[in-house]
């Protein structure tokens, strides 16, 4: 029973994988219910209430800003996703499979508006809103912009890090919270963690395995996506 961020965390750890937001998408949840079905489970923990200690949509900022095992970011399906430091470099072997961006970009794998993005953020952890004005995105570039930042998360070339405030003149934040974005092995890095180079397929076969273990009616194909990014 999860009543709590640290038994999230706990759960998180033993499990080492699990979809971002209430909905198992036919693999696996840690908190397998969104808001909308809340109401009808016994549970402390509920969907946007703002609490740090019991609203699973504040712990996926918490495990970036106060963990150093546990990464969160678009990951599977497109949409959001947990993994622990000790699965991680498994889907790193899959997805990246031993290639550099600068590799899979030549290799004409990532978009060009994804390489545009990328270069800003690897120059150093940068808010959402900066990438977008560096990179030279206007509003009318939004979709493009939306897909390329989501196509790198799941090629896991960068991953959120944090939040930032957007600063007025005076160096002051204002407005809602932006995304802080930082390359995969930067991310790591401050964490004090080094990626180590792992073989793809045995790497493909442990998470498959491991889903199976955690998900006995998951089907091939979802399984296989879930892996792949």
């Amino acid at each position: 029973m999860i009543n709590n961020f640290s038994d999230f965390c706990a759960a998180l750890l033993d499990c080492g994988f699990s979809m971002g937001g209430g909905n198992s998408k036919g693999i696996y949840a840690v908190i397998p219910y969104g808001w909308q079905e809340q109401a009808f489970i016994d549970t402390p923990v509920k969907w946007h209430t703002g609490d740090p200690e019991t609203d699973p949509w504040e712990w996926r900022m918490r495990v970036l800003e106060e963990r150093d095992d546990i990464a969160y970011s678009k990951l599977f399906f497109k949409t959001s996703g947990y993994i622990t430091k000790e699965w991680y470099p498994l889907f790193y072997a899959v997805r990246r499979q031993g290639e550099s961006f600068k590799e899979a970009y030549e290799r004409g794998t990532v978009s060009r508006a994804a390489m545009r993005i990328y270069e800003v953020v690897a120059s150093g952890e940068t808010p959402l809103h900066d990438i977008k004005r560096i990179a030279g995105f206007s509003k009318e570039d939004k979709s493009q912009f939306d897909r390329a930042i989501v196509e790198l998360q799941s090629g896991m070339f960068i991953t959120m890090c944090g939040r930032a405030h957007k600063l007025n003149k005076y160096g002051e934040g204002y407005g809602w919270h932006s995304t802080v974005f930082a390359t995969v092995e930067d991310f790591w890095r401050f964490r004090g963690v080094k990626l180590p180079k792992l073989d793809p397929q045995e790497s493909y076969e442990r998470i498959k395995e491991r889903i199976l273990l955690l998900n006995p009616a998951a089907e091939q194909k979802k399984a296989d996506k879930f892996i792949r990014g």
